[in-house]
């Protein structure tokens, strides 16, 4: 059983349930379809929620057909409906985190109109305050939608993530491809300073050597006297023609390479190129897998043109491989970062969730989520800034959100606009 289903019971044992309790206040809108809902409310001629004092009624309703959300109202006594001068209303929200709205009420037509946008999600606590004649009339009650509570080990077991919305920097990238390739200024052609007979070779292919360790005793055919071969760097001795007996000629006989420090070769076409410059930050991939632990960070330390047919531009640059991860001739992709553009407020990509018609984040308070729709500007593909919905300090669900929004789901959550 694969880690994602044992997650699934777990949070199905553990009794994980949305509290997505619709206001049923709009005209059109809020359907309450989740079983753990109170009685569904009662509703007037307008589609609004009916608060009663004894023989004084109100309908409060959300109304949004053509206009942002606002609040519509109307009163009666006893079954005879008042004129909107006649009495006056106010109603207090207090969202998750106790953010207050607070709304007063202007007489329009044959109601009273709710002065300001009731803003998403509509999932408050409402308290309602009608005066009519000298006499106070209140109501409270709540009104959740999007909403979901979970214990902290159910979150723990989901694998649930949160990260605190804030400023940040968006890096404009391009995507290249290219291989890891030994450094050119860290190999080694070992020859023969005098020609001769190789009396004894010490190495064999694989081995590491340090500066000034002997590789061979060669015998000159003009003294008759040995002389060692010494290696001039560290390295890994990667070719090896040498065998006691041959003689050396003038061949390569030892290739050493310090592979400690490769070099990038990142092909780019010149419109691509145009855009990189030397000291340009590059990540690296093995394979193409951001998945996978096998990354590197790098910069760009000079462009050439490259040989060939093709128009491409070659971008260099070196590799630490201290830790030996890297081998040559290795496949990578790398994201160049070619421009940085501070903002005020960014959310993880992998936070966003479709929900309805929005994009939307879930913001955390104790042990209750609860959605956000966003108005959202420049992506850089991991992170995107947010214009409006969310504030900085937020914290906000990063990894496994669909598990929230899967509850939703589940639940029958809807709102049409």
């Amino acid at each position: 059983m694969n880690s994602f289903i044992k997650t699934l019971l777990l949070i199905a044992s553990l009794g994980l349930s949305a509290n997505l309790l619709a206001s049923g206040d709009h005209d059109h809108g809020h359907d309450e379809h989740d079983e753990h809902h109170e009685e569904e409310p009662q509703k007037g001629a307008h589609n609004g929620r009916l608060l009663e004092d004894g023989d004084f009624v109100v309908e409060l309703a959300i109304f949004e057909k053509d206009v942002p959300p606002e609040y519509r109202a109307w009163a009666s006594v006893d079954g005879k409906s008042l004129t909107p001068s006649d009495w006056k209303l106010e109603v207090q929200l207090t969202r998750l985190g106790d953010e207050v709205n607070t709304f007063a009420f202007k007489a329009e037509q044959d109601f009273l109109r709710g002065q300001g946008v009731v803003e998403e999600p509509h999932s408050f606590d409402v308290k309602v305050t009608a005066t009519y004649q000298n006499q106070q009339h209140q109501w409270t009650y709540p009104s959740y939608e999007g909403r979901v509570t979970m214990a902290d080990e159910v979150a723990a077991a989901s694998g649930l993530t949160t990260a605190i919305a804030g400023e940040g920097v968006l890096q404009e990238r391009i995507k290249l491809y290219g291989t890891i390739v030994a450094d050119p200024l860290r190999v080694s052609h070992i020859q023969a300073r005098y020609p001769g007979l190789i009396r004894s070779v010490k190495p064999t292919i694989g081995a590491r050597v340090k500066a000034g360790d002997v590789l061979a005793t060669v015998e000159s055919n003009e003294s008759l006297r040995e002389y060692p071969l010494l290696a001039p760097i560290d390295g890994v001795v990667v070719e090896r023609h040498s065998n006691p007996g041959e003689f050396t000629a003038d061949r390569v006989l030892f290739t050493l390479l310090d592979e400690r420090v490769l070099e990038l070769h990142l092909q780019a076409f010149p419109t691509g190129a145009s855009k990189i410059k030397t000291g340009q930050a590059i990540t690296i991939y093995a394979n193409g897998q951001h998945a996978q632990t096998l990354t590197a960070r790098t910069k760009v330390e000079y462009i050439t043109p490259r040989h060939g047919e093709t128009p491409t531009l070659e971008v260099h640059a070196p590799v630490d491989n201290s830790a030996g991860n890297w081998v040559p001739n290795q496949a990578v992709e790398g994201w160049v970062d070619i421009a940085q553009t501070p903002v005020p407020l960014m959310v993880d990509n992998r936070a966003l969730q479709s929900f309805r018609d929005w994009q939307v984040v879930f913001i955390q308070i104790d042990n209750t989520y609860e959605i956000r729709p966003l108005e959202l500007g420049r992506t850089d593909g991991q992170f995107t800034e947010v214009l409006n919905g969310l504030k900085v300090g937020d914290s906000y669900v990063v990894e496994n959100s669909f598990l929230l929004k899967a509850d939703l789901e589940k639940s029958g959550a809807s709102h049409d606009h």
